[in-house]
């Protein structure tokens, strides 16, 4: 019953997922709180002016973190309805990516991850129009562009460059070694304006020992947060289920289909990676690795034909991003 409301395709759907949002930020909202950042963490080149307006107003934080999730889950929408990912037509993949960011409660309030991600979307979105487009230059330039962007918020978000590297030689059909330095002087532009801007106001040192803070700094924030292990292990198996169901369909998709799945499958294990090459990765680059899983996950509940077991799985997401909300007051977690 709560999964066939959600994945409607009515208008007023956009509210009721504005609704959804607000309700598991509630908690959030009546005791804001700011982000224990690593040293250095909330210094790279373009989050560091965001993070000295908002330090103080930690209620600003909470805010702009609720409205940047909002936005992400928009888009999720917007490519999932472009590029058809999903057969059915539906505004599922916005309310379930809202429910797993729902569940990540200490990324409540705001993170530079949010940024990437929002960047991360629109480089996907950019890289998914190539696909059998005869003049991919300005798309592909755009998706290095982009990557970069979300680079000088998040800095670990460069371990998508290689990925992205990858799903151009997936979604072009005759490969060419001029697109893939053009998605390189994309990636390069932003990078280079900013350090120039770092050089010529005596901040280059810096920038360079805050980078290094957040490649090399051992974090982790799983170790002790007994609830996000238990919903994790959840994500993990309705990934798993999601990905047996998708090859099952795989020969009935249409070639460009298979590659955008492709392509997300390629980002989604890059950004796991990153937990083990990158020790300063932890809870936030979830952010980022659950877009490939929402679209997967929607498409799962969508196409699994027993109410019955459709029901009880998204009963099971929900309640248990629900569950989490309150387990701070019963767990001691970190």
């Amino acid at each position: 019953m709560i999964l066939r409301i959600l994945k409607s395709r009515e208008p007023f759907d956009y509210f009721l997922y504005l609704i959804v949002g607000l309700l598991f930020w509630t908690i959030s909202f009546r005791f804001p709180y700011s982000y224990k950042f690593f040293e250095g963490e909330n210094e790279s080149i373009l989050y560091h002016f965001i993070d000295k307006i908002t330090s103080h107003f930690p209620i600003l934080q909470v805010v702009l973190s609720f409205v940047l999730v909002m936005f992400g889950a928009f888009l999720i929408q917007q490519i999932n309805s472009r590029y058809a990912l999903i057969k059915a037509r539906t505004k599922l993949p916005a309310v379930i990516y809202i429910i797993i960011i729902g569940g990540f409660t200490a990324m409540h309030t705001l993170h530079p991850v949010f940024f990437a991600a929002i960047f991360t979307l629109l480089g996907l979105n950019s890289l998914f129009s190539i696909f059998n487009n005869s003049n991919p230059q300005l798309e592909i330039f755009n998706s290095g562009l982009f990557i970069a962007i979300g680079t000088l918020f998040y800095f670990n978000l460069i371990v998508l460059l290689p990925a992205f590297f990858i799903a151009v030689s997936i979604l072009r059909r005759e490969r060419n070694w001029r697109e893939f330095m053009i998605l390189i002087v994309g990636f390069i532009i932003p990078v280079a304006f900013a350090l120039t801007y770092a050089f010529f106001t005596d901040q280059l040192t810096d920038a360079i020992v805050v980078f290094q803070k957040n490649i090399f700094s051992r974090i982790n924030h799983f170790k002790t947060n007994y609830p996000l292990q238990g919903f994790l292990g959840l994500l993990i198996l309705l990934t798993l289920i999601g990905s047996i169901k998708i090859m099952q369909q795989y020969d009935s998709r249409k070639v460009s289909i298979r590659k955008y799945y492709l392509v997300l499958f390629v980002i989604f294990s890059f950004s796991m990676l990153s937990f083990i090459f990158i020790p300063a990765t932890s809870q936030e680059m979830l952010v980022i690795a659950v877009i490939p899983v929402t679209i997967l996950i929607s498409n799962l509940f969508v196409s699994i034909e027993s109410v019955f077991w459709r029901e009880l799985l998204f009963t099971l997401l929900l309640g248990t991003a629900i569950f989490i909300q309150f387990a701070d007051k019963l767990f001691f977690t970190a």
